[in-house]
């Protein structure tokens, strides 16, 4: 490929992007990622996808329950995509730190999110070193405030 692996993160890193929190169960606590391959699929039935990594423990996790919850972040929320992306303090399975409240199905929902959407795993593809994950939307809302996007590699509130 001509520009290579690094000249294909440059390209990509130059596409802004929505930033969500996914979270799901694991045993008796929770886990969450940030992902920013995040979008609709389909309006009927509801499905939204996102891309997640092989290696995420969070990945493993909501492949295993089945389910997961969006939280889309507004521009107030920069530190917590850098902790639940690895870039700042990690958040403890309890989220006893993190602001949120349960969803109808018992999964986490950051305060303040600009939209959240409950979603059942519909299906997994395989696409490279990710997983494509499709989710079935079962409830949704939205908030308010400015968005909270991913580029050049930075977070950057919109106004």
């Amino acid at each position: 490929m001509a520009g290579g692996l690094t000249g294909f993160r440059d390209a990509m890193a130059r596409l802004p992007a929505g930033v969500v929190v996914l979270s799901t169960k694991e045993g008796p606590g929770f886990r969450g990622l940030t992902a920013t391959s995040f979008t609709s699929l389909s309006l009927e039935p509801p499905l939204v996808l996102a891309c997640l990594d092989r290696q995420s423990l969070t990945r493993v996790a909501l492949r295993e329950h089945g389910a997961f919850n969006a939280s889309v972040l507004g521009r107030d929320h920069a530190f917590l995509a850098e902790r639940f992306s690895g870039q700042a303090p990690a958040v403890d399975r309890t989220w006893r730190e993190v602001k949120h409240r349960l969803g109808e199905n018992g999964l986490p929902i950051l305060e303040g999110a600009l939209a959240w959407l409950e979603c059942t795993v519909e299906d997994i593809h395989p696409g490279g070193d990710h997983e494509i994950v499709i989710g079935r939307v079962a409830a949704c809302g939205v908030g308010r405030g400015d968005p909270l996007v991913l580029w050049d590699r930075g977070f950057w509130g919109l106004q």
